[in-house]
């Protein structure tokens, strides 16, 4: 006697999950913050670079500017800046090429992927990484020099909104200038004596209206010039407004620059940036 046995029924594949286009964000700025982290250079210049130079302020300008208000309470403003223009252009203009240049991008652009994915995820990169470095650089700022946090919402209110403009205004423009390196090791001598002026010139390292007054209009063309200035509203007395080269603050012409600039950045993006070297054609 024979007995048969039934095939068993074949088992049907699972299909693999699509990721919805949030995922695919997210998890593109894991990867990125990952490979930020994994650049001890990235992560010690980035981070550092403004924890380093607040300390050596710290220890120059020990005294008041005046009205009661430390050195550290005015200097810290441009810190925070020159932190958040670090993190997004100096950093995207300096590794956007080299990733270029080992052909990362040639591989992104030949996947499914959505190339927006790319770019959000270097934009989750930026903000996750400035935030921290905002966070530790107060903490150092309140806990070694009595760094005096702002006491009202509407002045966090103000943080967040010039730090957010100026992050995506910054973040785009080093986007854009990435494109101007044909190497990957020009990137870094293409940006880097870039943001060097900025600070100079914006009151990042010296009280803005004692620079020259034509220093001062060419500093008023860029980003980074706005941005120490609606910082300063949020950290020094509302008297220190008179001191400004307006006469003010100037919050909604702040905004306007701000807001501009994101606009000049996203269409020097869309005109000119490339996923191939210039060599590859």
């Amino acid at each position: 006697m024979t007995t048969t046995t039934k095939p068993a029924a074949p088992i049907a594949a699972t299909p693999a999950r699509r990721l919805g286009p949030g995922a695919l964000a997210l998890r593109q700025g894991r990867l990125e913050i990952t490979q930020f982290l994994r650049s001890r250079e990235s992560v010690v210049f980035t981070m550092g670079f403004p924890i380093i130079m607040i300390l050596i302020f710290a220890a120059i300008f020990s005294g008041e500017i005046g009205g009661g208000v430390k050195f550290t309470q005015y200097f810290i403003t441009g810190m925070i800046a020159t932190g958040l223009m670090t993190v997004s252009f100096q950093n995207l203009g300096i590794w956007i090429p080299i990733e270029r240049d080992r052909g990362v991008l040639k591989r992104y652009r030949g996947t499914p992927m959505p190339k927006w994915v790319y770019f959000a995820g270097k934009v989750i990169m930026v903000v996750a990484i400035g935030v921290a470095e905002t966070a530790l650089l107060l903490v150092v700022a309140v806990l070694l020099f009595g760094l005096k946090l702002p006491d009202t919402a509407t002045k966090w209110l103000t943080f967040g909104w010039v730090a957010a403009l100026g992050v995506t205004a910054c973040t785009l423009c080093g986007i854009a200038i990435s494109s101007l390196a044909r190497t990957a090791r020009s990137g870094s001598a293409v940006v880097t004596p870039v943001a060097l002026v900025l600070q100079f010139i914006s009151g990042v390292f010296f009280v803005f209206t004692e620079l020259p007054t034509w220093m001062q209009q060419v500093a008023a063309l860029f980003p980074l010039k706005w941005m120490c200035q609606g910082l300063r509203s949020v950290f020094l007395p509302d008297s220190f407004g008179a001191q400004e080269p307006g006469g003010s603050f100037e919050l909604g012409r702040v905004a306007l620059v701000l807001a501009a600039w994101c606009v000049i950045g996203l269409l020097l993006c869309l005109t000119t940036f490339r996923w191939t070297t210039r060599r590859d054609g």
